[in-house]
């Protein structure tokens, strides 16, 4: 299945043509390898995603063309989520 079908099937990304942006600008990897909105996935597959700050890291589970929204979350699962600090924040916690 194409990666930005994917994303929007199983709910990590409300629409395809959101999915296809966001891989074409360089922010969804599998396996370790950058992805484009038509590479092709498939079940045991890990796909890397960041989100602004946010980078999500799931395992397909399984593939469908179809999902009611309820069983959307039954497509993958998530094996990491992590936030990266903005490059000009400081260290610390303490600004003074």
């Amino acid at each position: 299945m194409r990666l930005d079908k994917f994303l929007k099937v199983s709910r990590l990304i409300k629409r395809r043509t959101v999915a296809k942006d966001v891989s074409e600008q360089g922010r969804v990897w599998i396996n370790g390898r950058e992805a484009k909105a038509s590479s092709t996935v498939k079940a045991g597959d890990e796909l890397t995603i960041q989100f602004g700050q946010k980078i999500v890291t799931v395992r397909v589970e399984r593939i469908a063309d179809t999902t009611r929204k309820d069983e959307a979350a039954e497509l993958y699962t998530l094996l990491k989520e992590e936030s990266r600090k903005p490059e000009n924040s400081p260290e610390g916690g303490n600004l003074f």
